[in-house]
């Protein structure tokens, strides 16, 4: 039975702990309750905020005025195999790196190289979870939901989410509620393509190499450590949402712009990261322009400071409020804008607050 609280603060269940208090706090830890517990809300008029980890959220120091359900699903089975692949159904509330390490366990890839990344599994379709050159997007094979609209649950292949660069048709959309995603991994002793140039040279490989699955992940795990990603109890920088901006993918006119602004700021020998996408765009990083703008390591605004390892990680060291970290987030907004004509757009969903 779910289980059913008031005023309960939600900064203890937010991996940058801010937050003000729900008004109702249900957790749920069958698929029943979950739906049950949002059905009743909306039969209610009540506004809904269903919770996972925590890890990619902002919420306001004035809490959630309405009902916050906590995703506790547990469960984990293989359903189909066919060949070499494997069709593996996963619950919303499993936390996702232990879901990566038995994977990486049994000998399935398609997702070692998103090892360390905090949150639960009914996250990863939302915001198409994504590092190290592998996007969950590339293995997902089915996402079940309610729909809130219909009152039904539905299943959604690939094209029905629309993923796109850190996007799907379930970010910013609050008419499902993911209830369990199915992921097509690969039974191999050896890891997908490396396709990050940082992680290739990490392993001392080159880009479209192999290796074994371990060696995957702990070399991405060794990475994400040295920038403050996996999380840590005894390291402040890792009380963070993770990147806090996305890199900013250009069109043709943004990229000249881009390119006229660093040559005028930096010089004309100066160049930045560039990856090419789809229909002539470009994608750069948007922790150099950050950097590049004047905001380093361990840069402070009232009680919030970006990370001391990774100036794409915006923390709570200790003591900082909401509040605090969205000015820190708009000082480092506009500073990239005036300084590049580039408008960094954040990852982390905010709850009853804007940038």
């Amino acid at each position: 039975m779910a289980v059913f609280a008031e005023e309960v603060n939600l900064a203890g269940y937010t991996t940058l702990r801010l937050g003000g208090p729900a008004r109702r706090f249900v957790e749920a830890t069958t698929e029943a309750e979950l739906v049950g517990a949002v059905r009743r809300a909306d039969e209610e008029g009540e506004p809904v905020l269903v919770l996972g980890g925590g890890s990619n959220l902002v919420v306001s120091d004035d809490g959630f005025p309405g009902t916050v359900v906590h995703v506790g699903t547990r469960g984990t089975e293989r359903v189909a195999a066919e060949n070499d692949t494997v069709l593996v159904r996963v619950q919303a509330g499993e936390d996702w790196d232990p879901f990566v390490a038995r994977c990486v366990a049994d000998g399935l890839s398609g997702v070692e190289c998103l090892s360390g990344i905090p949150g639960r599994v009914g996250a990863t379709p939302i915001q198409n979870v994504g590092a190290y050159g592998q996007d969950v997007s590339e293995t997902i094979v089915e996402v079940r939901a309610y729909d809130r609209e219909t009152r039904t649950v539905v299943a959604l292949g690939p094209d029905d989410c629309r993923f796109t660069y850190r996007n799907s048709v379930f970010k910013g959309n609050d008419r499902y509620v993911v209830l369990d995603v199915t992921y097509a991994l690969h039974e191999a002793e050896e890891s997908q393509p490396i396709a990050y140039a940082e992680l290739a040279k990490k392993l001392g490989v080159r880009t479209g190499d192999r290796v074994p699955l371990k060696e995957a992940r702990d070399a991405v795990l060794d990475l994400r450590r040295g920038k403050g990603m996996v999380l840590d109890p005894a390291d402040p920088d890792t009380r963070s949402a993770g990147s806090f901006f996305t890199n900013p993918v250009l069109d043709p006119g943004q990229l000249a712009e881009l390119e006229r602004r660093v040559a005028e700021r930096l010089g004309p020998d100066v160049t930045f990261p560039r990856y090419p996408e789809d229909g002539g765009r470009v994608k750069t990083s948007a922790a150099w322009l950050i950097d590049r703008a004047g905001f380093g390591k361990g840069h402070t605004v009232g009680a919030a400071r970006i990370s001391t390892k990774h100036t794409l990680a915006l923390t709570n060291p200790g003591g900082a409020k909401t509040a605090d970290l969205l000015a820190l987030a708009r000082e480092v907004r506009r500073g990239v804008r005036d300084a590049f004509g580039v408008e960094l757009v954040n990852e982390p969903v905010l709850v009853g607050v804007t940038l």
